[in-house]
């Protein structure tokens, strides 16, 4: 009897699931002692059944970094389109990143150190992501030196940037009395060294 064929989309909804929960499981209990099992079971698959979509745990990780990177960047994209002011694009950038990594799925931009378990053709190309997602947030910080509000705009800036905000993921509470706006608010004034919106003045 010949093998239904699955429908195209619940295949790429069940290759997506499987990508958020594999992410999820790396950070929160690291690559090596993450199973295919446990990632499966995580969707609710059969242990094996993870290897009909990836051919192994290295290629999920992968995969898991490089299109989560490159949808919060579609994400961003979209959120700064026509936003001309760089401060106001950085507060949505900001903010933007941080609803991804707090109140979404993507989890990408904490696997920067599982990246050791992955060949140098991955790493590389999990490097031209990262670069991608990079771009807007490099040209705004730019811009924002050149207008004076910000007192550097050299790489490391933005990388210290990244590591402040993705650790936040550590500590932060969505049943605590600190929203994600008025963190990214919070951020964005240390930055610029400006008040938070709605301080008093």
């Amino acid at each position: 009897m010949p093998r239904k064929k699955t429908e195209p989309k619940l295949e790429a909804n069940r290759r997506a699931e499987l990508l958020r929960a594999a992410a999820r499981l790396f950070v929160e209990k690291g690559f090596a002692a993450t199973t295919t099992r446990d990632i499966a079971e995580a969707v609710g698959m059969r242990s094996g059944s993870p290897f009909y979509h990836f051919r192994s745990k290295q290629e999920l990780l992968k995969a898991a970094m490089i299109e989560g990177l490159d949808a919060g960047n579609a994400q961003l994209a979209a959120a700064i389109e026509g936003i001309a002011d760089p401060e106001q694009r950085l507060r949505v950038l900001v903010r933007t990143h941080l609803g991804t990594l707090l109140e979404g799925d993507c989890r990408s931009p904490l696997l920067v150190s599982e990246t050791r378990a992955l060949d140098d053709k991955a790493r590389t190309e999990i490097a031209a992501a990262f670069d991608r997602y990079q771009v807007p947030w490099q040209e705004t910080l730019e811009a924002l030196a050149k207008s004076g509000k910000l007192a550097s705009a050299a790489p490391p800036v933005r990388l210290l940037v990244f590591g402040m905000l993705n650790w936040s993921s550590h500590w932060y509470r969505t049943d605590g009395a600190l929203t994600v706006d008025a963190l990214a608010d919070a951020a964005v004034s240390m930055l610029l060294n400006t008040a938070p919106r709605g301080a008093d003045s």
